[in-house]
């Protein structure tokens, strides 16, 4: 639908959709950083090119219009953030060895908040949570940006494919068939589903307070009980990865033993539970390790993502930087 937008009245017509661009963009780009930067740079050149906003779309799709571009321009150079099992093989844990990446390589983690606007609406707001889980994100970053940008809009967002093709100046036809080929290749990569979080139901907030208990206490017999056979474990910056209990037990019990002794506080990641991890500190209280993204599936856990950089993650999810050992017991 047309409409007309004064000068004045701009910055707060932009805003309210600085929520939802940051999600569309963080789904193109796959890091949080990058997308709130597209953002700025979409709201900035929306700023510059009003003059030229005729009113023949709704500023909403005007602003998708110049997102897409930020984020095709940003994609140029071919690179894809992924996850560590996106990239190499599970190694057994006999042979595990930690070996970092650039920060670039990485599928970044995002507070729910940054992305997902509010609703009333229970089966949107699920399908938004989903559309953000690092599985289907890390899927979305193998197709071609333009693909990328057709299975966002008309399966994510609902778009219509004639409101895509006039986005993106091309046919309804041309939508289409981007759309059949996008889905296809994310069909092959089969991004593992995870059991709806929002909110937790009952058999899932047991699980996870065990999951707590076992981990707190490190007991390795009742995690090994929670875990799926199949279960994940990665670390990024590194790109080692394990699959299955046995070997993740024997990761925490080897090399990952220095965790022993840990707290965990809840938070909430990519519309999945999440834990702030704190690591024992030598002069007391413990200090942050990692922000734990656990994924679930069949009352299990099925995925654990530790990410390493508390430096860039703790400030973002608004976590506090230590725990004192007087407030950190349960």
């Amino acid at each position: 639908m047309a409409e007309t937008v004064a000068p004045e009245g701009l910055e707060a017509r932009l805003e309210e959709y600085r929520t939802e661009l940051t999600g569309y963009c963080y789904r193109m780009l796959g890091s949080i950083f990058e997308a709130e930067d597209a953002v700025q740079d979409t709201m900035v050149r929306a700023w510059r090119a009003l003059d030229r906003f005729e009113g023949r779309s709704s500023l909403r799709s005007w602003l998708y219009r110049i997102a897409t571009n930020v984020c095709t321009d940003a994609l140029g150079a071919g690179a894809r953030r992924a996850r560590p099992m996106d990239l190499t093989a599970a190694t057994p844990v006999a042979q595990a060895q930690l070996t970092a990446r650039p920060e670039a390589t990485w599928l970044e983690p995002v507070p729910d908040g940054r992305v997902l606007p509010q609703t009333d609406d229970p089966a949107e707001a699920a399908l938004a949570r989903e559309s953000v889980r690092l599985a289907f994100v890390a899927a979305l970053q193998r197709l071609p940006a333009r693909q990328r940008a057709v299975l966002i809009l008309r399966e994510v967002l609902a778009w219509r494919a004639s409101e895509v093709a006039e986005l993106l100046d091309t046919s309804v036809a041309s939508v289409n068939s981007a759309l059949q080929r996008a889905r296809a290749t994310l069909a092959a990569s089969d991004p593992a589903r995870t059991d709806a979080a929002d909110p937790l139901d009952e058999g899932q907030r047991e699980l996870l307070e065990r999951y707590v208990a076992a981990f707190e206490a490190y007991d390795m017999a009742a995690l090994t009980a929670l875990l799926h056979e199949d279960a994940t474990l990665s670390m990024p910056p590194y790109d080692l990865w394990l699959r299955g209990h046995d070997d993740i037990v024997g990761w925490m019990l080897g090399v990952g033993a220095v965790c022993r002794g840990s707290r965990l506080l809840a938070t909430v990641a990519n519309g999945t539970p999440a834990f702030a991890h704190y690591h024992p500190d030598p002069e007391g209280g413990f200090g942050p390790w990692a922000l734990m993204v656990v994924e679930t599936a069949g009352g299990k856990v099925s995925g654990i993502t530790s990410f390493l950089d508390v430096d860039r993650w703790f400030p973002l999810f608004g976590l506090p930087d230590r725990l004192e050992a007087r407030a950190a017991g349960r």
